[in-house]
């Protein structure tokens, strides 16, 4: 599943290119058309991101909400598109703050609908803090974080407690601090939580600069290639059984709450 920087990196793109245009909307696949058709020649205002969730919202106090889940993306053509190809949920037509026109087509998401604003601020009361977000209050993350008996891992995957980190960010994150997944959040200390947001926020911004992820340090960035040839070199994520990067004892590999877990025994003592 996309990580929250991959959202953010999406609302940027899209407010870039379409925002502040009338924008022509369709769904081919047609599991949109209603939607489609109530914002279709309006102008996109902008585009955001919570977490996971990216938000577009249209003149007239419209908004469309996007969850990409474990298999929704998003592909660019320049105009005019081609025939649309495959399950095209939504399709986006602009011509671009520059006028070259841009379009954009969702397959596989698993929201894509048309809310009102008091449904937007629903679902974004329902979310914790976005490291992305410059309006973020991680306070209010810790104030659950530090009475809750759950393992930090958990905690951090909990959209409630924390919005836009996945399982990659939770186990590199834990372990370039040398924390154990297992860790309950009432054993965490404010100084603990504190250093964990900060680099939340900093590998988070590398994300959307960068397109990818960058989570190993310069020193240790060397030796074991990446889990995959296009994905990014890691700590412990994907790699279990395979020594670790720090102190070569083997990365190690359980299940928590249905989502694959990986940390170092050894780095991250309980």
């Amino acid at each position: 599943m996309p990580e929250g920087h991959t959202l953010h990196r999406l609302a940027r793109r899209h407010d870039r290119r379409l925002a502040g245009a009338v924008v022509r909307v369709s769904s081919p696949q047609g599991k949109f058309a209603d939607g489609a058709a109530r914002i279709d020649g309006r102008v996109l205002r902008r585009a955001q991101a919570w977490g996971k969730h990216l938000v577009h919202e249209y003149e007239g106090g419209i908004f469309v909400h996007v969850h990409l889940g474990l298999y929704g993306t998003f592909t660019e053509s320049g105009l005019p598109m081609p025939e649309p190809v495959g399950q095209v949920r939504m399709r986006l037509m602009g011509p671009g703050r520059d006028g070259s026109g841009f379009g954009t087509d969702l397959r596989g998401p698993t929201a894509c609908e048309v809310l009102t604003p008091p449904e937007i601020d629903a679902l974004v009361a329902r979310l914790g803090p976005d490291p992305l977000r410059a309006d973020a209050e991680p306070g209010r993350a810790w104030d659950r974080i530090r009475r809750s008996r759950r393992g930090i891992g958990s905690l951090l995957m909990d959209q409630r407690v924390v919005a836009g980190v996945g399982n990659v960010y939770r186990a590199e994150v834990l372990f370039r601090h040398g924390i154990s997944p297992a860790r309950p959040g009432t054993e965490l200390t404010a100084q603990q939580w504190s250093a964990l947001w900060d680099d939340l926020v900093a590998l988070m911004k590398v994300g959307v600069r960068r397109g990818k992820m960058h989570v190993v340090r310069p020193e240790h960035d060397h030796g074991a290639p990446s889990y995959a040839p296009d994905r990014p070199r890691t700590y412990v994520y994907r790699r279990a059984g395979e020594p670790c990067r720090r102190c070569a004892a083997s990365v190690r590999h359980s299940v928590l709450e249905g989502r694959n877990l990986f940390w170092c025994a050894q780095c991250q003592p309980d």
